[in-house]
């Protein structure tokens, strides 16, 4: 066979890179992530972003600055306050370590959202049922400074943290805490289930400001460092020679002509038959995914996927909607197929609420993704959960 492309082929792959590199070109000149962040950042002038809080401490008087190294970079003091507003990832060990000493020497870190909450010494999240994402008047629960200034306050709770004696609930309903205070070394945590208090849209709601303003502390003595590190600022790479989507491009360029290359090779090469399947393939491919979730240690991405699976068949077979909660989903199986099993509706529970948690115990998962599957089995849901005689 010719050792060379045809016209056509040429004329293709000149034409796909063509439009490829133009596409790149307009992303890097178009794309503004800054200004169209949904994040609550000190740059960002969205709805959710934060710059008019951070613009606000400035002309108020107060020593702020933006924070865009690591964790591990920081000095503390008495008088120091970290905002870890919704961060973006999850810290490694040496990071967590970090955040401990800063905390026990002294300074106070100001934890926002879900994912801040797995930066931080404590964390009892838990998942609700029926998450509300809109905003909602949350009351004061402990008498206390902050409590004081600020009676009720504005916010989104799509989760709340559990009862806990060693944290004081500041705010919430129904025994359910939105913002939590609690002592660690010398320093001191306060978390919010969101960030909509300091958000563009949200410090004008009644509370909110003085809430926030609050927790911040005396503004003659504090320093505040207002993390943009894990919103992807600073030492993550800003320049333009070492933009990221130069990286991807040239890494895009490199895949596709290792892909010409190689299929021009295997289409050149001599036929072969195909490898006949091995029995021993299903399991192998059971074993490596197992090793990756024990390697990650993601016990709860394991419950989540066939709670997923679980969640879509029974909502499927009852005919309801696809967010229905799990105490609605129990009721319907008791009540329409006279299924009665007192522990059905906390396995469901503990199901939905495991994704929010990082640390699940491996045997822990195991249980809950064995009484699932068992449950499938006697309720017939799909085909590949068949009960044992």
């Amino acid at each position: 066979m010719p050792s060379y492309l045809s016209a056509g082929d040429r004329k293709i792959l000149l034409i796909a890179a063509g439009i490829f590199v133009l596409l790149v070109i307009g992303a890097l000149i178009f794309v503004s992530p800054r200004d169209e962040s949904k994040v609550p950042s000190s740059y960002s002038t969205a709805s959710e972003g934060a710059k008019a809080a951070y613009l606000l401490l400035k002309e108020a008087g107060y020593h702020v600055d933006r924070w865009e190294q690591s964790p591990v970079s920081l000095t503390t003091s008495a008088d120091m306050v970290l905002v870890l507003a919704e961060p973006g990832g999850f810290p490694n060990r040496k990071e967590r370590d970090a955040l401990k000493h800063f905390l026990d020497d002294g300074g106070k870190i100001i934890a926002i959202g879900p994912r801040a909450a797995m930066f931080l010494p404590k964390n009892s999240l838990a998942f609700e049922p029926v998450p509300d994402t809109l905003w909602q008047k949350f009351n004061a629960l402990t008498p206390s400074r902050i409590t004081l200034a600020a009676p009720q306050i504005t916010l989104a709770a799509p989760i709340y943290w559990q009862q806990d004696s060693s944290v004081t609930p500041l705010y919430g309903k129904d025994e359910k805490a939105v913002v939590v205070r609690y002592a660690y070394g010398k320093g001191e945590v306060l978390w919010w289930v969101s960030a909509t208090p300091l958000s563009n849209a949200g410090i004008t709601e009644p509370g909110n400001l003085n809430f926030f303003l609050a927790c911040l502390g005396d503004r003659q003595s504090v320093h505040i460092l207002w993390d943009e590190y894990f919103h992807g600022h600073g030492q993550h790479g800003q320049s333009s020679k070492n933009h990221p989507l130069l990286a991807v491009l040239f890494a895009q360029f490199a895949v596709i002509g290792m892909a010409v290359l190689l299929s021009f090779s295997r289409r050149s090469g001599p036929l072969r038959p195909m490898p006949a399947d091995s029995r021993s393939s299903p399991l192998e491919f059971v074993q490596t995914l197992g090793g990756l979730y024990q390697h990650a240690r993601a016990s709860s991405v394991a419950v989540d996927v066939y709670y997923q699976r679980f969640h879509y068949w029974l909502t499927r077979r009852l005919g309801m909607a696809n967010d229905s909660a799990p105490e609605e989903l129990a009721r319907a199986v008791r009540e329409r197929w006279n299924f009665q099993d007192d522990e059905f509706s906390a396995v469901l529970q503990s199901a939905a609420s495991v994704r929010y948690q990082h640390d699940v115990r491996a045997r822990d998962a195991l249980r809950l993704v064995q009484s699932l599957h068992s449950y499938a089995a006697r309720l017939k849901l799909f085909p590949a959960a068949k009960e044992k005689s």
